[in-house]
């Protein structure tokens, strides 16, 4: 199975709110999510790149919240619902950013080039594009907005909102953590 069609599953699986088929038509047929890379020369900087890191993600973060300890000990919950709004769409502000360029010189060369036409913001982008489509529940939005954790330029500039938000909801500190394990550990091993 595709990267693309196991989205699609998750997708259609868990999420059922009132504008997620609009979104699913969106990153299918007006954005380039399924073929875009997830960076210029990082992580997942490939055709598809960006649904293969979210379906990787989705996994990482279902896969920790479903343990008995985590659970018990931790109290941490979360629907199946969010798990996958969270985590398939937590990206999602990468779609139609990557421009692929050709370098001169002996063969083809080629790379990724950022160029966003709407730069609002890495997580703020990806809340703003969802919320065009349907609802987010407020830990869904926290977790979206913040899933870049230390690395968030607001928290760079000094901003408490992470810390913040990590207090209301756990699921803004266990999706940044999943997006981390995606990146550092599974996907790192797929190179």
């Amino acid at each position: 199975m595709s990267a693309k069609e196991e989205f699609i599953e998750i997708y259609r699986a868990n999420v059922h709110r009132e504008g997620a088929d609009a979104l699913l038509d969106y990153l299918e047929n007006k954005s380039d999510f399924f073929t875009s890379p997830a960076s210029a020369r990082y992580h997942g900087a490939y055709v598809g790149g960006l649904c293969e890191h979210s379906v990787n993600v989705y996994h990482c973060l279902r896969e920790y919240l479903a343990r008995e300890r985590v659970q018990e000990l931790y109290g941490v919950e979360a629907p199946d619902e969010s798990v996958a709004v969270s985590a398939l769409l937590h990206d999602l502000c990468k779609a139609n950013t990557y421009v692929r360029e050709h370098h001169a010189g002996p063969g083809e060369v080629y790379s990724y080039v950022k160029k966003d036409s709407f730069p609002m913001g890495h997580g703020e982008k990806s809340v703003y594009l969802i919320a065009r489509f349907m609802k987010l529940e407020d830990e869904e939005a926290l977790a979206i907005r913040w899933h870049m954790g230390a690395w968030d330029d607001a928290v760079r500039g000094g901003s408490h909102g992470l810390n913040e938000a990590m207090k209301l909801h756990r699921i803004v500190y266990e999706l940044h953590a999943a997006d981390m394990r995606a990146t550092h550990i599974v996907e790192a091993g797929m190179a």
